[in-house]
């Protein structure tokens, strides 16, 4: 892209990434509160991981239905209301007078976000020309990578000195600033109608196809071998690995720094070594997962192993994500949806294995057995997927994905309706 193109993007584009930025810092940001929340709650801390399971699970089902719901709404107005929503998911959380409450709120609160990112991407995409349609992407999900470097440790460390009640607050004051940004500069635009506009009943074809579902397995798979392991972090840290509290928002903050060399050293190479990106990503991944478990007591190897599981994890979702645009490019709505929600799967799955573990006295280094387990499978359905598709090489088209930096990057491909993008998908 020339640095004219460049030049030219919109401010509106920037208003969608500080939105991002106030998401992700919420989807992701329990996991360093976990233990003040379980205190001021009364609950256990496994019970309390489930609040990280119950944005996951409104993600997964938020994704497709939000999908296909806003399909033909008014996009800025829908962009608004989402943010809203959120919002007030966000107050009413540091609200809450009870644990049932704060679950309630957080599954609110997931719904509205995966919405935002179905109708975000198609507005950041259709706000740019072709030739700078994968920076307004890598822009939206610059504001994840930056939730999860600079806000989620941000979220632990005010919810250490001011109560985690206060990282709620603020999360909430920025989604008031994304909604005001969105209200001021992003412009009204319009979905395709007529002929161009999608049609949910076409789309809803790909779930005929096996390797579909291998690739919606593997991602979940690998998202809950990183995330069973990740939710519980916290806990592992100062009660195994002897770290003070103090220490948990650095240790999320390299966690962050290692998830954005992931996905930029897997985002170069996934579209020329696809299988060998999921089988190198999934392996190290497991790898670091069981050295975790056996070296959990040493301060250094912990901090080390969680910064190198960030790079493991992330280095895999350029390429899984890429899988699933290939075996699904006939319905780009749904596969981004479909991505998303095999993600959030993963994330749901993983956290609630993890408190099993917990609760059954095991304690938090089998947790990261129980990731290894589930990264071990994940490598099975790859392998699975590997030798279908050789078998099925002559009947199916395997294009690279544009702007394959994250699982986030492609969950914003999947949500472009516009018509040039389904148009070449009807001709492929």
């Amino acid at each position: 892209m020339s640095s004219r193109a460049s030049a030219r993007m919109p401010v509106a584009v920037y208003v969608l990434g500080l939105s991002v930025f106030a998401l992700g810092t919420s989807e992701f940001m329990l996991s360093g509160l976990l233990q003040p929340v379980a205190r001021d709650m009364g609950v256990s801390i496994p019970t309390a991981g489930l609040l990280v399971s119950a944005f996951a699970i409104g993600m997964v089902v938020g994704a497709p239905v939000l999908a296909a719901a806003t399909l033909r709404l008014p996009r800025r107005t829908t962009l608004m209301a989402l943010l809203a929503a959120f919002g007030l998911g966000q107050v009413a959380g540091a609200l809450a007078p009870s644990y049932g409450v704060l679950f309630a709120s957080r599954v609110v609160s997931a719904l509205a976000c995966a919405g935002f990112w179905a109708v975000g991407a198609a507005v950041a995409v259709s706000l740019v020309p072709m030739n700078a349609r994968a920076r307004a992407m890598a822009v939206m999900v610059g504001g994840l990578s930056i939730a999860n470097i600079a806000g989620v440790p941000a979220g632990a460390l005010l919810g250490q000195h001011a109560g985690w009640r206060a990282a709620f607050w603020a999360v909430a004051g920025l989604s008031a600033l994304g909604l005001a940004g969105v209200a001021a500069l992003v412009p009204r635009t319009e979905v395709p109608r007529g002929a161009d506009a999608p049609r949910l009943r076409n789309e809803l074809r790909i779930y005929r196809d096996r390797q579909v579902w291998l690739a919606l397995l593997t991602t979940a798979l690998n998202g809950g071998a990183v995330f069973c392991l990740f939710s519980y972090l916290a806990p592992l840290l100062t009660d195994v690995a002897g770290l003070a509290e103090s220490w948990v928002p650095t240790v999320l903050a390299l966690f962050g720094v290692g998830a954005l060399i992931g996905t930029a050293i897997g985002g170069r190479i996934a579209d020329a070594h696809l299988f060998g990106t999921m089988y190198g990503g999934i392996t190290a991944s497991a790898a670091v997962l069981a050295l975790l478990a056996l070296t959990a007591q040493s301060p250094v190897a912990a901090v080390t192993l969680a910064l190198l599981l960030g790079v493991t994890a992330f280095f895999t979702a350029p390429a899984l994500n890429a899988r699933m645009f290939n075996v699904a490019n006939a319905a780009p709505t749904l596969a981004g949806a479909t991505t998303t929600a095999a993600f959030n799967i993963g994330n749901t799955v993983g956290p609630w294995l993890g408190g099993l573990v917990i609760s059954a006295g095991w304690g938090y280094p089998a947790v990261a057995w129980t990731g290894a387990v589930m990264a071990t499978l994940a490598i099975g359905t790859t392998a699975l997927a590997s030798r279908i598709h050789q078998a099925e090489s002559g009947s199916r088209l395997v294009a690279g994905s544009e702007g394959s930096g994250s699982e986030w990057a492609h969950r914003l491909e999947g949500a472009e309706h516009g018509s040039r993008l389904q148009g070449a998908d009807r001709a492929q």
